[in-house]
């Protein structure tokens, strides 16, 4: 069975554009084919705020491996290209999260889908609606437009 996921990418440490590049052929490689991408944004950092900008893109990918497998592979993928995981909201060279998977809402212990913070984050909000502006959040019952449209978070989220 295929499966309608939804991610997003997002770099601030070394050359993030080309970080952002290489996730992609990881993603096709191991988890599944790209359907859709954002543009990249160039955005505020989120949670802690003492470190440079971020660059962000959201990916439709079409995969056959269930949520947890999914999430195993995200982590191997970002362990792979240097990311280490020393504290909470710490610069990084790759972070992949899981927005959506279908329409699943599942919270197990390390994977809660659809992502619990996704609608208070303008710089996750922002590329997901260039891709998914209909997509209906399946526990608030509001599109990515609306959730954009009410996102009370108000940080710098610029278009490359």
């Amino acid at each position: 069975m295929v499966h309608n996921v939804y991610l997003i990418t997002g770099s601030n440490l070394g050359n993030s554009l080309s970080n952002l590049l290489h996730v992609k052929k990881l993603i096709r490689e191991q988890l599944g084919e790209i359907i859709h991408e954002s543009s990249v944004y160039k955005t505020a950092p989120w949670g802690n705020l003492n470190q440079q900008d971020f660059l962000n893109q959201a990916l439709n990918i079409q995969t056959s491996i269930s949520p947890q497998a999914l999430m195993r592979e995200i982590l191997i993928i970002e362990s792979s290209m240097g990311r280490k995981r020393i504290e909470k909201w710490e610069p990084r060279i790759i972070d992949v999260d899981i927005l959506f998977y279908d329409t699943l809402v599942l919270d197990i212990p390390d994977l809660v889908i659809p992502h619990p913070l996704l609608h208070e984050r303008r710089f996750v909000l922002a590329p997901l609606f260039d891709i998914a502006p209909n997509f209906i959040h399946p526990q608030l019952n509001k599109s990515v437009s609306e959730l954009l449209d009410s996102c009370n978070d108000m940080s710098k989220v610029d278009k490359l």
